[in-house]
């Protein structure tokens, strides 16, 4: 403790930052020296549970933010139960983190469905939405409501996250993006009930998107036009009754997809991608999966999550494809939907004289996790290791490696 009572004020404060909001205020009680000291830590996270007692945390909260002499408010982290916490509490509290100039703040406002209470939604102010501060903004909770007013201004915001918000109007969403001019990294998981019918999101700056594509969600469709984004990741792009249009990313250099429907129109605007994850959830039995034409000419680095058969035809179609590709790593599902029909299939490659340019030029790792000893596996393992002329690592495991 004497060799902590030596350092200042200063760096003592650079050290509480990294400690639980709970642990800093504790450090009140050590001396008449500690007993304010936290007042001055610009990073405030408060995380309930829902066996705790909302109410204490309440007090706290509206007694000292006001009381905080940083002044900017570096992040401002609170997860509580619509069961205990006042919508106008935490619009009060939101007002005063943004008077402050607040950098980071995340709202997780959860709605405990098991307890027999009418839910209470939470409104975000209007002050937020004209919050020049502000950099990474998160609203998690289906009881949030983003009613986003005409005048809107972010021009610091980068970082955004709506997960499972709802919102006033169907023009909400799009009149937020709009206005967010350096806007990087947005990802959006949507609720049933969110009260948007056609998702736009049209953002020139964003580079990074995380987006479920889904009709489940009484969703007409999407629109989606990111000229400069570099990373791309659909969880879910799921077989429903609705339309979207996704607008070539020239830049695009990493996507995460899931899909189980047709890849065509996604593979049609990420033809520039160096690194590519896909998850197919369906069968392809006919051999035009997509249409000739596109190619994936810096495909360095290829996985492919397996969840039926038939999945080597998209595979080998891939593998022409993609000329420069040096990784290839495939992964068994550990519940794969395999039709026991299938069991003694056997596969081969159509075209033995014409071997994809990637196996004679390039491809130096090849990886098989989850392998089960189906003929389609046998047989595309000894295709790979018979053609691929400069492979210098390879292996082969029964286990499934998500990682």
């Amino acid at each position: 403790m004497d060799r902590i009572s030596g350092l200042s004020d200063e760096l003592l404060v650079k050290v509480l930052r990294f400690l639980p909001t709970k642990e800093v205020v504790s450090t009140s009680i050590l001396s008449k020296r500690w007993e304010f000291l936290w007042l001055w830590v610009p990073k405030l996270k408060f995380v309930m549970n829902h066996y705790e007692s909302d109410l204490p945390i309440q007090d706290f909260i509206t007694k000292n933010l006001l009381l905080l002499k940083a002044q900017v408010i570096e992040s401002f982290h609170l997860q509580c139960f619509n069961s205990s916490f006042k919508p106008e509490d935490i619009k009060h509290w939101v007002e005063t983190t943004i008077s402050r100039r607040v950098r980071e703040l995340i709202i997780n406002y959860c709605n405990l469905f098991w307890l027999d209470k009418p839910v209470v939604l939470l409104a975000i102010p209007s002050s937020l939405y004209t919050c020049t501060s502000l950099v990474t903004l998160k609203l998690i909770g289906d009881t949030i409501i983003v009613d986003v007013p005409r005048t809107v201004c972010l021009p610091s915001l980068k970082t955004l996250k709506l997960d499972s918000v709802a919102y006033s109007s169907e023009d909400s969403l799009r009149l937020l993006l709009s206005y967010c001019p350096v806007l990087e990294d947005l990802t959006i998981n949507r609720d049933r009930h969110d009260n948007v019918k056609t998702l736009v999101i049209i953002v020139p700056s964003l580079l990074r998107l995380n987006l479920p594509i889904d009709g489940a969600y009484s969703c007409d469709g999407y629109v989606i036009v990111t000229p400069s984004l570099k990373y791309f990741k659909v969880p879910g792009l799921y077989e429903e009754d609705f339309s979207y249009l996704i607008m070539h990313m020239p830049k695009v250099e990493e996507a995460d997809l899931s899909v189980e429907q047709d890849v065509e129109r996604l593979f049609e605007s990420i033809t520039s991608v160096k690194r590519l994850s896909l998850s197919v959830l369906l069968d392809f039995e006919d051999e035009s999966m997509y249409h000739n034409g596109i190619y994936f000419n810096q495909l360095e680095h290829l996985k492919l999550h397996i969840y039926r058969d038939n999945w080597s035809k998209l595979l080998v179609r891939l593998l022409e494809d993609s000329p420069k590709l040096r990784v290839l790593k495939l992964v068994v599902d550990d519940d794969p939907s395999f039709d026991e029909e299938y069991e003694h299939a056997s596969w081969k490659y159509n075209d033995e004289s014409s071997v994809p340019k990637c196996l004679l030029d390039s491809l130096e790792i090849f990886e098989f996790a989850g392998y089960t000893r189906r003929p389609e596996e046998r047989d595309f393992v000894s295709y790979i290791l018979k053609h691929a002329c400069h492979l210098k690592t390879s292996s082969i495991s029964h286990l499934s490696c998500y990682v």
